[in-house]
């Protein structure tokens, strides 16, 4: 587990893998360059196997070489310059153009920020696993996903590669508890990139063995004005495309050029769209943490409860050979046809023994495609300008990019750039 130091979740994903009998007595490597609070992790992971009936080693590392030496599959979710100084610098110099965001870890300006500064520590990452475990499964957590995917499958192929968000089965289960229904009875087909893909079919599986369609429940509240307060946005996107998307509203809404207006505060307030959320989510998640930490450690074990992550059923299926069906995002070698040749594309993937098998897809419904292209012309003029070293590929994503476009003319986005290239300093690598 590589950025262990990021306790809660890793909580989580070590639960949910000590909780299967087949990796019960697994050798969990904690790895991050903060010791304190990898310090924190390790003590949460003791209290974690004092809690359920398994039999793990545990070991933890500052030295990544050292921690990744031997393993069967590699877990990363680190954030490249934490919550300060640059998710800071992220928000704050845009704000000085009158851009303004809500998560800034995906797309806009500072996905592409993000991604920059992200995508050559992973690539190391790689290099180290191609020397010390060059046969493990790298699962990314890390964010901007599908830039990193895109790296990753197109500068070091050799990888086996999958990327892991919550968004597809998180939504799933929210729009279950809006409709009055039980996930269990849910069935869902859904497929595009990561945070702008959309369920084709949304069903609920009936006694009789036969399905019912539930679109037509999910538009009836949307037209009815009584969309959740938090969701407005996803639920105006159904209307207008016919399906639902699989990303928070407040995501949603920094990448498309509809929601964020400067000139349109109605649009703010009539959508409940959380401007500058991400900065305050991680200042709140802060607090929160050192107030549990200080519980953990007074406590002699701590509740483990099943979350709904892909990792521990990929590690599962592949070490058993138990078949299961995530969603993962992978390159997209014939799976959407009207989706660019080997751009990151989030799809069912089946996992057994053989390890990630995507599925094919097909083509999107037309309009759906259209707007996930203007997300992955993005993603891939980022990753060009890793791959060249050339700058002049930054400020095009810049200026391609939905939001940031729908706001800023081409002088200030080419300005915007410049400074935050010149702020985030060392962080970045260096741009021809």
């Amino acid at each position: 587990m590589i950025g262990a130091g990021s306790t809660v979740f890793v909580k989580n994903l070590m639960g949910d893998i000590l909780s299967k009998p087949a990796l019960s007595n697994c050798h969990l490597s904690l790895m991050d360059i903060d010791p304190r609070r990898l310090d924190e992790s390790t003590l949460v992971a003791r209290k974690i196997v004092a809690s359920v009936d398994a039999n793990p080693e545990i070991t933890t590392h500052t030295d990544r070489r050292e921690a990744l030496e031997g393993a069967d599959f590699v877990i990363n979710m680190i954030q490249v310059g934490g919550y300060e100084p640059c998710t800071v610098t992220d928000f704050e110099i845009a704000k000085k153009y009158g851009l303004r965001q809500t998560i800034a870890d995906t797309l806009g300006i500072g996905g592409i920020m993000r991604g920059l500064r992200t995508v050559p520590v992973i690539l190391g990452i790689c290099d180290d696993m191609r020397d010390v475990c060059p046969n493990a499964i790298l699962l990314n957590y890390t964010n901007p996903m599908a830039i990193i995917s895109r790296a990753v499958t197109r500068m070091a192929p050799d990888i086996q590669y999958v990327g892991l968000c919550h968004s597809v089965q998180g939504t799933a289960e929210e729009l279950a508890k809006d409709l009055g229904e039980k996930i269990e009875d849910i069935v869902y087909d859904c497929a595009g990139i990561n945070h702008m893909a959309f369920y084709r079919r949304f069903d609920k599986r009936l006694p009789d063995g036969t399905f019912e369609n539930l679109y037509p429940r999910l538009k009836g509240i949307a037209e009815s004005g009584k969309a959740p307060a938090g969701n407005k946005v996803r639920y105006e996107m159904l209307l207008r495309t016919g399906h639902f998307v699989t990303e928070s509203s407040e995501h949603f809404a920094e990448y498309t050029p509809w929601f964020i207006k400067r000139d349109r505060p109605d649009l703010i307030e009539k959508f409940n769209i959380p401007l500058d959320e991400y900065p305050r989510r991680c200042i709140e998640q802060i607090a929160d943490w050192k107030k549990q930490a200080e519980e953990y450690k007074r406590s002699e074990t701590i509740e483990v409860k099943a979350s709904h992550e892909y990792a521990s059923t990929i590690l599962n299926s592949v070490v058993t050979g138990e078949t299961s069906i995530i969603h993962g995002n992978v390159a997209n070698k014939g799976l959407i046809d009207n989706l660019p040749a080997d751009s990151a594309v989030e799809v069912p993937c089946m996992i057994d023994a053989k390890g990630i098998q995507p599925l094919k897809v097909g083509a999107l419904a037309p309009q759906l495609a259209a707007l996930i292209q203007t997300n992955v012309n993005v993603q891939e003029l980022t990753v060009e300008a890793l791959v060249t070293g050339k700058k002049e590929y930054i400020y095009h994503a810049a200026m391609l990019d939905p939001h940031t476009a729908a706001e800023l003319d081409l002088d200030q986005i080419w300005a915007l750039v410049d400074d935050m290239i010149e702020v985030h300093g060392d962080w970045m690598p260096e741009f021809k």
